[in-house]
């Protein structure tokens, strides 16, 4: 499995961002796929995830702001992201749980079993 994110970048307070990750290596079509980010000096926290039904959650920090999505015909999960806050500053991680048993929603980095190598957002104000 091989999961590679792009689309982060400095941006002011404000403004919008993509993400996107790219997955490859897996067939199964029962799935999570999430978004985490770390802040230096801070722990790993969940965005957003996505699972196989289509279903979604977020984090009460981006509820309204960001957006999660997945191109099945791509095999690309996207995240959009608005009105972006400097606390939004974080290097983003794609993660994806290929045995999920209705707990990946809850955004639960240990539930996810291959992650990509991050991309970096930064929010200037």
């Amino acid at each position: 499995v091989q999961l590679v994110e792009s689309g982060g970048g400095t941006v002011q307070a404000g403004g919008s961002l993509r993400l996107s990750c790219a997955a490859s290596g897996y067939t199964s079509t029962t799935y999570c796929m999430g978004w985490f980010r770390q802040a230096p000096g801070k722990e790993r926290e969940g965005v957003s995830a996505i699972d196989s039904d289509g279903s979604t959650s977020y984090a009460d920090s981006v509820k309204g702001r960001f957006a999660i999505s997945k191109d099945n015909a791509k095999n690309t999960l996207y995240l959009e992201m608005y009105s972006l806050k400097p606390e939004d500053t974080a290097m983003y991680y794609c993660a994806l749980d290929l045995e999920p048993e209705g707990g990946s929603l809850a955004l639960v980095s240990t539930d996810f079993g291959y992650w990509g190598q991050g991309t970096q957002v930064t929010v200037s104000s």
